[in-house]
């Protein structure tokens, strides 16, 4: 009979535990049980997975992500289990969600207390990042994605776009000028971001294609708020999200500017997830409250 959790299990405790004989004590099984075990892992799987020494165990970098992977694979398997036993229209648990700082204070906060008044049982772990997470590893529900996807097995929601615009507070503008050509970017300071995905360049327009300029910037930050507040503070031109100025805009606080040169300059939204048909109840209730919702804000219809 294939007891796969069941090793992972033995595994996992060997890590933590840090030797074959301490696992086997906690597990009451021998240390040779133990240690065949794990052979008989790594022998079904082609890799090596832990590094014996007479003092103490490590892992190998397959063992590293047999080890994550396990974690995560055996705490859903405990949430299944859970769900199972309270009934499975139960609408409860925890969705643990991923999404940008933008869209996250600006689109998805204000929909949860309305989403809690019809859902008062489901806990919404939410962090707010830049940074693309991977939803094994981060054991994330629903990650909410700007940009191209890659190709994987997550299952995916198109949310609306992005219209990407370049803004600069009054203050700037005043004293730096207004900027007219795509050459005149090359004067001013463009505020930027620094993630590893990502090149210092802006796409603009030239000539009828689209080009990736470089910029120059004395910021470089993680997170579009943080680029948001700059701009706000006369500190240069930025480039964001349409939905993400849009009241800017609208008293005046930031003015668009190029709009013939960035145009057209757009990026797709999804929320992306795991499960498809055997998705959990709370992750499906989460998704069709939020996804239309979103839709409205990214629209400009919320």
């Amino acid at each position: 009979m294939d007891n796969r959790a069941g090793e992972m299990q033995v595994f996992l405790r060997v890590v933590e535990a840090g030797s074959f004989s301490e696992a086997a004590r906690l597990l009451r099984m021998t240390p040779s049980t133990v240690s065949k075990l794990i052979s008989r892992i790594e022998a079904r799987l082609g890799v090596r997975l832990v590094e014996r020494s007479t003092r103490r165990l490590s892992l190998t970098p397959e063992g590293q992500i047999y080890y994550e992977r396990s974690q995560a694979l055996l705490h859903d398997l405990d949430e299944v289990e859970q769900e199972l036993a309270q009934g499975a229209t139960t609408t409860g648990g925890t969705v643990r969600v991923n999404i940008s700082v933008a869209l996250g204070v600006l689109g998805l906060e204000p929909l949860l207390p309305e989403f809690w008044r019809i859902y008062p049982n489901v806990t919404v772990d939410l962090s707010l990042s830049d940074e693309i997470v991977d939803l094994y590893l981060d054991r994330t529900d629903v990650a909410f994605r700007v940009g191209t996807l890659p190709a994987s097995g997550m299952i995916a929601r198109r949310i609306g776009i992005a219209r990407r615009k370049i803004v600069a507070a009054p203050s700037y503008l005043d004293r730096h000028g207004i900027p007219l050509r795509v050459d005149d970017l090359s004067r001013h300071n463009c505020l930027g971001f620094n993630f590893r995905r990502l090149a210092p360049v802006w796409p603009v327009r030239e000539s009828g294609r689209i080009v990736d300029r470089a910029m120059t910037s004395s910021l470089l930050a993680n997170n579009g708020e943080t680029v948001r507040r700059m701009a706000l503070a006369g500190v240069g031109l930025a480039r964001m999200g349409d939905y993400h100025v849009r009241a800017d805009i609208a008293a005046g606080r930031l003015v668009e500017v190029l709009a013939d040169v960035i145009e057209p300059d757009e990026e797709q939204i999804h929320a992306v997830f795991l499960g498809g048909a055997r998705m959990p109840q709370r992750v499906r209730v989460f998704l069709d409250f939020v996804v239309p919702r979103l839709r409205q804000f990214l629209d400009g219809r919320a």
